[in-house]
């Protein structure tokens, strides 16, 4: 296809409160976030890929993981996220297996070292490592 190119594709998911997402990304996880001109935010991600946020006033969180975060070590990226007041204990599901700060450890066959938290627009979203 010629008309068609994924050069430039891009991500995006919609929140209920732009500025409380702008604070979230931005200082709280650390991300370089900037608003375009339309007042959307582009939050930039180290492959040089973006995220577009747009704020939608019937907003519904996500039923599903939006946005993934790979790291090297769960324990301590679930530990520096609640230090920044990041909630990561929000699944009781039994057969996640989480434990007390809600981290389920993977086995094999059972994924990854995974702990997943919420945007203050309830969106999910995970930080994982393989096991």
């Amino acid at each position: 296809m010629t008309a068609f190119d994924s050069t430039h594709a891009f991500s995006g998911f919609s929140v209920d409160d732009i500025d409380a997402a702008r604070t979230f990304y931005g200082d709280v996880l650390g991300m370089k976030v900037t608003t375009n001109e339309m007042g959307f935010l582009d939050i930039a991600l180290g492959a040089g890929a973006s995220i577009l946020v747009y704020a939608k006033p019937d907003h519904q969180p996500a039923s599903f993981t939006i946005l993934n975060f790979p790291v090297k070590d769960v324990e301590a990226a679930v530990d520096e996220l609640n230090a920044r007041g990041v909630v990561t204990k929000i699944y009781d599901d039994v057969q996640l297996g989480t434990d007390a700060k809600g981290i389920s450890h993977g086995q094999p066959g059972r994924g990854p070292d995974i702990a997943w938290f919420r945007d203050p627009a309830g969106n999910v979203l995970a930080v994982l490592a393989p096991n």
